[in-house]
């Protein structure tokens, strides 16, 4: 049973709303910038109901405090995974869900490629801990001596969400096999 289908249905559907909220706000931030972010402007943009947002944030400041403290939840599984390649793309795996559940690959990626010093906070909260995972993995595999010395985990993640946000950009999602493919050209460049 996965975890989502373990949690209440009405838990399930509170993480879904919230995420049409952060998502939104995320989106007009990006496009307009943070002082166009209204609660007015979310709830059209999400199709969430204003009332239903002020439920959950007193207002606009408390709403990007909210996007300020964006976060991927602790893992603690991935973090002691075996250096194999099937490990390695279940870490690939475990990325994409966690950005499409977040806030979205495509949105990763403009955050990414932003100046604006309030995406820093999101790339911290979002983005940096999901490169420790991989640095991690990368470096227990260094460690046990699977893989190569040099290898560098925060080129390699780098380049895996590179490769991810472009498949989003490009075809509108990143393919089911990405994680797969990707380990298959990861792999040979890491393996001692």
């Amino acid at each position: 049973m996965t975890a989502a289908i373990a949690r209440p249905r009405g838990a399930r559907t509170r993480e879904a709303t919230d995420r049409k909220i952060m998502r939104a706000a995320m989106q007009i931030a990006l496009q307009r910038g943070i002082a166009a972010i209204t609660i007015e402007e979310v709830a059209r943009r999400s199709g969430v109901a204003k009332t239903t947002i002020y439920r959950r944030y007193a207002n606009t400041n408390d709403l990007l405090r909210g996007l300020r403290n964006l976060g991927v939840p602790d893992d603690a599984e991935l973090e002691v995974m075996e250096p194999t390649r099937g490990n390695l793309e279940r870490l690939l795996q475990g990325v994409v869900e966690r950005f499409r559940a977040g806030i979205g690959v495509k949105t990763v990626g403009m955050v990414l490629a932003s100046d604006d010093e309030f995406f820093h906070h999101v790339v911290d909260a979002v983005v940096r801990p999901e490169e420790r995972r991989c640095m991690v993995f990368i470096q227990h595999g260094i460690d046990a001596g699977v893989f190569r010395s040099d290898a560098d985990g925060r080129f390699l993640f780098g380049t895996a969400i590179g490769s991810m946000v472009a498949c989003e950009a490009l075809r509108g999602a990143v393919d089911d096999d990405w994680p797969a493919r990707m380990a298959e050209l990861i792999w040979p460049a890491i393996a001692a």
